[in-house]
């Protein structure tokens, strides 16, 4: 994907995205474009030894050493019936590259986050991959949690509490934080290493219009601060910020952006719309560093 291409969507907080959609086995899914580096046709994989039964191997691509993911496979789905077609999403998630194997690759659609439901409706197993699902024409288009994906295969490239070394021991009881982000597996590794770190008046939601509707609540006016995540479910953080911002009440409490988007574009995107930190996941400990500044720790 050229960085001309990534530039349409630079308008701030218009709680739009948009979408690559492949195919996997029988299933219809969709990627953001701003987490894909390109989409090239299968390379040579080296098979590495001892590695996770869902990656195929290792390719070598402009001398950089990318593991190459059986989508299929870490979703429980069939294996492609015509080769032929498959297709390597080259992605950076959480400060990694990976190389996800699928079966095709369609087409780009623009959509807005309001598009995409929940996936409480959708089977249990299914439901724990699935951040969204969006409905599209005769199709259901799913978006896969990516970066469980890769914490199921690489756990060290996650949230953990050894990324908190160095960290002063403070008093941080005090202070209520809210935090808006999709994903149970990383709302669960965000409450356990700020818990670590002194935070434990912690509030989730799960995506921003939940948060948006928590903040407007008067009787939730002791939140001193909003960590956010970019992608989510009918809103998205840089819209989130930007309501924030925008309101006449709310507009002084810091907002912190913590997302693996943190790329150029999206990281002026994010100034534009006031946020007052962005930290690229999964650097909690300089989340809790930025933490203990906007709050004067």
């Amino acid at each position: 994907m050229n960085e001309e291409h990534k530039g349409i969507l630079l308008e701030s907080g218009t709680n739009e995205l948009e979408v690559i959609v492949f195919e996997v086995g029988a299933g219809i899914f969709g990627i953001n474009v701003m987490k894909v580096r390109e989409i090239i046709q299968p390379l040579d994989v080296t098979i590495m030894p001892h590695s996770h039964p869902n990656v195929e191997g290792v390719i070598r691509l402009r001398d950089e050493i990318i593991p190459v993911i059986d989508l299929a496979k870490a979703i429980g789905f069939q294996q492609s019936e015509n080769p032929g077609q498959d297709k390597l999403i080259v992605s950076e998630l959480n400060q990694v590259k990976v190389a996800f194997h699928v079966h095709s690759v369609s087409r780009i659609h623009r959509i807005s986050w309001e598009q995409i439901e929940k996936p409480n409706k959708l089977s249990q197993g299914l439901q724990d991959l699935t951040i969204g699902v969006i409905k599209m024409d005769d199709n259901m288009i799913l978006l896969l949690d990516y970066e469980k994906v890769v914490y199921d295969i690489m756990p060290e490239a996650g949230i953990s509490s050894k990324k908190l070394e160095g960290i002063e021991t403070k008093d941080r009881s005090n202070k209520k934080v809210l935090i808006a982000e999709d994903s149970p597996i990383l709302r669960q590794l965000l409450k356990n290493t700020l818990n670590e770190a002194g935070y434990n008046q912690l509030v989730f939601t799960e995506d921003g219009k939940e948060a948006w509707e928590y903040l407007k609540d008067a009787s939730k006016e002791d939140v001193e601060l909003l960590i956010t995540d970019i992608e989510m479910p009918l809103m998205d953080g840089h819209h989130l910020t930007k309501r924030v911002k925008e309101h006449a009440e709310l507009k002084k409490l810091p907002v912190i952006i913590f997302s693996s988007l943190i790329s150029g574009d999206l990281f002026h995107k994010g100034e534009r719309v006031g946020a007052d930190a962005q930290i690229s996941k999964p650097e909690v400990g300089k989340l809790v560093q930025k933490l203990d500044m906007l709050l004067q720790l």
